[in-house]
């Protein structure tokens, strides 16, 4: 038998720089039982809830385990099953262009959730948001309520830091 469990992530405000408060949520079965779980955290982003979702359902499993997760967040699938390989080989570094290597974003949630994926059988399976699938719906309105009403600190969220725009002095300009 194998689990069937769908997460999702959600922020409010994900614009932000400084973050937002946002929220994680999965529902799980094992045959006939049924589990749910969420919980909010008051500066964060979107994708870090997507992520963290997933490694608190695949937490939860004791022992190692056949596991499908559905979840809308291509950024989580991509991040665990294809790049993941990449930023282990650069030391959890990315090179956005040759020569050139910064931190991964979220390396502290991949790192939890690549050792999850090594320690279970995991499949990744793609679900489109907001299409009436029940167990997508109910993490959805999950994720929203708890991100409405944080209780937690997200200790890996790293505010983005913006660099001004550089701006030529007017002389510089050809009239």
């Amino acid at each position: 038998m194998e689990y069937i469990i769908y997460t999702d992530g959600s922020a409010l405000g994900n614009g932000a720089s400084d973050g937002a408060s946002g929220g994680w949520a999965f529902v799980a079965r094992y045959g006939d039982m049924k589990s749910e779980a969420s919980k909010g955290y008051f500066k964060t982003t979107n994708n870090r809830m997507e992520i963290l979702a997933v490694i608190e359902a695949l937490s939860q499993i004791q022992d190692p385990a056949v596991v499908k997760i559905h979840t809308d967040s291509q950024y989580t699938i991509d991040g665990a099953t294809k790049w993941v390989w990449g930023w282990i080989k650069n030391g959890w570094k990315r090179q956005p262009q040759p020569g050139v290597f910064e931190d991964v974003k979220n390396a502290d949630l991949f790192k939890r959730l690549h050792a999850l994926t090594r320690f279970h059988k995991v499949e990744f399976i793609k679900v489109k948001a907001h299409s009436g699938i029940p167990d997508n719906e109910r993490c959805d309105v999950l994720a929203k309520a708890a991100a409405a009403e944080p209780t937690e600190i997200d200790e890996g969220f790293v505010p983005s830091v913006k660099t001004p725009k550089e701006h030529k002095p007017w002389f510089r300009y050809k009239r």
